[in-house]
């Protein structure tokens, strides 16, 4: 049997042993606090992680949106650059129904002008029709017509306005832009108008044979537009001419040789009556 312990030697192991204890509570409280901190930490890790993983969702959904913008102004850009197309088209059908209106109200003129031409056979009369016509509805200001002489082959003014008729005295066919239209038969058109300056004071900006098919009876030669007149020809303006032209040389064709043989009749009659006794 083993001696039992002496009294000191006891106290001293119980020491150790509640020595011991003591260092265990000590390193469970440790372990209790450390395993505190350690959940505090998850949470606050978990809490950190759905403000992310929601940051993340954030700002999937902020490139979303932006991706969604950035359609929306392609789409706006794409409607701002048709409205321009359109807003162009129109203003372009604008301009041709004006234009249209313009050349209507021309062909109305012009049809009521040739109804005038075409009512008379006195050659003086067609002339003085001719020159308002020219005025009124070409808005000439300065302006002659021009009858050619096939025979003596020159051009002589039958109608000035704002010039004088003496200097249009035989002008022979092929001389300066009169005569040569004559000659070629061609419209000529200054293409600037506005800032025409003319070496002479014959130089027209507009020059029109007055010609049935391919035989030219005369010549209208412009040399100014009345002030409110636009200052460039446009193709209503050309078209007029050319329309105008034909009406022109037909009325001037005709009544010129309705007073050849007007004059021819009254020779005839005359020297019939003188015959017969009637001129006594």
């Amino acid at each position: 049997m083993e001696k039992p312990e002496s009294g000191p030697d006891l106290f001293k192991k119980t020491r150790e042993f509640l020595e011991i204890f003591r260092k265990g509570e000590e390193f469970t409280q440790d372990l209790l606090k450390e395993n505190e901190r350690l959940r505090y930490k998850i949470v606050q890790l978990d809490e950190e992680f759905k403000a992310l993983k929601k940051g993340m969702n954030d700002e999937g959904h902020l490139n979303e949106l932006q991706e969604t913008l950035k359609q929306l102004k392609e789409e706006k850009q794409a409607l701002l650059d048709r409205f321009k197309e359109v807003e162009a088209e129109n203003k372009d059908f604008a301009e041709k129904y004006v234009e249209v209106e313009e050349e209507n109200n021309n062909l109305a003129n012009l049809y009521v002008a040739s109804y005038q031409l075409h009512s008379t056979l006195d050659f003086n009369e067609v002339l003085r029709i001719l020159q308002e016509i020219v005025i009124n509805l070409v808005g000439a200001d300065r302006f002659a017509i021009l009858i050619l002489d096939e025979v003596m082959n020159e051009l002589t003014a039958v109608v000035a306005e704002g010039v004088e008729e003496k200097r249009f005295r035989k002008i022979k066919v092929g001389d300066g832009v009169i005569g040569d239209v004559a000659k070629t038969g061609e419209s000529y058109f200054q293409p600037d108008v506005e800032g025409f300056k003319p070496s002479h004071e014959l130089d027209p900006i507009v020059c029109i044979p007055l010609k049935i098919k391919d035989r030219i009876i005369g010549i209208l030669a412009v040399f100014s537009l009345l002030e409110q007149k636009s200052k460039k020809l446009n193709r209503v303006d050309y078209e007029l001419f050319s329309m105008l032209a034909g009406h022109a040389a037909t009325a001037i064709f005709s009544s010129k040789l309705y007073s050849v043989s007007e004059r021819k009749l009254s020779t005839i009659q005359g020297f019939i009556d003188l015959l017969s006794g009637k001129g006594k």
